[in-house]
């Protein structure tokens, strides 16, 4: 896969608004092929990262496998995984608190999302190890949501985080969307804790 990684030079953008920047320390490939995306702070200012896959896929069922510890990200800190075309053609799996430390940590969400039964929120517990998947699969009449602990498309009932079957009126259709992956902060605000924060994710899969 072809990635695009996002920058802005001074300029704000959304989501926030927020400074993205493409520099190596923001966003890199290891030596074991794991994308990292970092949020650093850069002469005072707080710069976060995005990737954008060159081209559309369409339909199809789009894996992410983790390799974060999902339940640490500071309040502030929004992670996401998604398909966008629009703000209201867009498939969403976003882990964050939303700026409040007593919210649950993660959602599945359909665009609009205010919407009633475009989205639902659900808790990310820890576990030893920080490796996790989640999925959308996207078809015409609905999308099959999942998150799981450790690296399986077979989990064992004890691993399964939630689902979610959506089939509302508001599947995006196949059109010319993009499948991103970012790291942001909500509303643009800097970290409570003042820390770095880093996405990595160990393969991507679109079957």
């Amino acid at each position: 896969m072809e990635w695009i990684v996002r920058k802005t030079d001074q300029d704000l953008a959304g989501p926030g608004p927020n400074y993205f920047s493409d520099v190596e320390e923001n966003v890199w490939v290891d030596g074991e092929g794991r994308l990292h995306l970092k949020i650093r702070q850069v002469g005072g200012k707080w710069q976060c990262s995005g990737v954008s896959l060159r081209r559309s896929l369409g339909y199809g069922k789009y894996i992410f496998y983790l390799a974060s510890d999902l339940t640490d990200l500071d309040p502030n800190v929004v992670a996401g995984l998604f398909t966008y075309m629009n703000d209201n053609e867009e498939i969403d799996i976003e882990f964050s608190q939303w700026g409040d430390p007593q919210n649950i940590n993660a959602q599945f969400a359909v665009q609009p999302s205010y919407i009633d039964g475009n989205k639902v929120r659900f808790d990310i517990m820890p576990r030893d190890n920080n490796l996790s998947t989640h999925f959308f699969d996207w078809k015409p009449n609905n999308i099959k949501f999942g998150s799981y602990h450790g690296h399986s498309l077979e989990p064992k009932p004890d691993d399964l985080i939630n689902s979610w079957l959506y089939n509302g009126e508001n599947i995006p259709p196949d059109s010319n969307e993009r499948l991103k992956i970012n790291l942001w902060l909500f509303r643009g605000a800097a970290p409570k804790d003042m820390q770095e924060a880093e996405l990595i994710i160990e393969r991507v899969e679109i079957h």
